[in-house]
């Protein structure tokens, strides 16, 4: 693919993003279909001025947006578009002659990942580890769609996780408990727990001997969804298989997403079999 002057600009901003493969399944899904695009990855600290630098670049068309800033970028687009703006969060940056509108994809995304687990959601207690902006996006996705029994939150910043509580149960009307995110609150709450979702960054590369979870709470009963995709088997997933536990890798979040973000910036259908094949072969 030649780089020209036409060439579109599409992007992950996040901190860290060394350990991202969204350059690697976007710029392969880029050259299946011809297009003249290419994905690059910028560690950002400072999102607002991050988000100016990008909307002065005439050939921007998107961003995928990561850990930290997923709640902070939004005051700084043009649009939100309602799910995302029910969520408070976007992972996703449409610009548009020159408008800059924030999408998630992250709710769908999950709720894919979850339907083709064949996990069963109806009427079950499911328990969430973090409260940032995935932990939003999937959190609302559930109360929107999913029709579970009792959502139980359990973070570390008591602030975070308290508004998220709040904003659920206004906006949803799902049973909804908030916790700090301890072993004592862990052994407390598992054991009557049908599905467990880890959206938190603990275990992600390089750091991946760490979990949130003890390996002792984890049971039989137990679908072990983990959010952080690299590495493949995280700490948790693995505890979780030898527990006896059905588990669902981050990757199938990640691609769904990933898919689904590329048809925004693209119009165009995402080869998900590519960028699956991208994925996999990282980790084989």
């Amino acid at each position: 693919m030649e780089i020209n002057a036409h060439t579109q600009l599409c992007c992950v901003i996040g901190n860290p993003v060394e350990h991202s493969l969204s350059p690697a399944i976007h710029n392969t899904a880029f050259q299946k279909l011809g297009l003249n695009f290419v994905y690059l990855a910028f560690q950002v600290e400072a999102i607002g001025d991050a988000v100016k630098g990008l909307r002065a670049l005439g050939n921007f068309r998107g961003a995928s947006v990561t850990i930290p800033h997923k709640v902070a970028a939004v005051p700084f687009l043009d649009m939100v578009e309602p799910t995302a703006r029910h969520i408070g969060a976007i992972n996703t940056i449409v610009a548009t002659e020159g408008t800059l509108t924030g999408y998630n994809t992250d709710a769908t995304g999950a709720l894919r990942a979850l339907r083709e687990g064949a996990v069963a959601l109806k009427g079950r207690q499911v328990t969430m580890l973090g409260s940032g902006g995935a932990a939003r996006a999937i959190a609302f996705a559930l109360g929107a769609e999913a029709g579970i029994d009792r959502l139980t939150i359990l973070g570390i910043d008591a602030q975070e996780r308290t508004a998220l509580a709040r904003d659920l149960q206004s906006n949803t009307g799902m049973i909804v408990q908030e916790l700090p995110l301890d072993e004592r609150t862990l052994r407390k709450v598992l054991p009557d727990t049908h599905v467990l979702i880890h959206c938190t960054p603990m275990g992600m590369w390089p750091k991946v001997h760490d979990t949130s979870v003890p390996a002792t709470l984890l049971h039989a009963g137990l679908t072990v969804m983990d959010i952080v995709y690299n590495p493949r088997d995280t700490q948790l997933l693995k505890d979780a298989k030898a527990a006896g536990c059905r588990t669902i890798p981050g990757l199938e979040m990640f691609l769904h997403q990933a898919a689904a973000q590329f048809e925004l910036w693209t119009n165009q259908a995402a080869p998900a079999d590519v960028m699956r094949s991208v994925l996999e072969s990282r980790f084989s």
